[in-house]
């Protein structure tokens, strides 16, 4: 007879989503970090917009486009 271990509960989904959308946005803080080397005169907040504004103001398409390097 062999022990298995029983899965973990699962997060409920709201609680997973919220913790996605946080990585997402530490990954968009750090590219408009990086374009903030580049670009010293213009606010790290303005950049960032700029990230997410192309993607329609969607946290996962403006990561993807990150990925893609769009």
């Amino acid at each position: 007879m062999s022990l298995k271990a029983k899965p973990l509960p699962e997060k409920p989904l709201a609680e997973r989503i919220e913790d996605f959308r946080a990585e997402l946005d530490r990954f968009i803080d750090a590219k408009a970090a990086e374009l903030k080397e580049q670009t010293p005169g213009v606010p790290l907040q303005v950049l960032r917009n700029m990230i997410t504004v192309r993607a329609g103001g969607c946290q996962c398409q403006a990561a993807q486009s990150i990925l893609e390097g769009s």
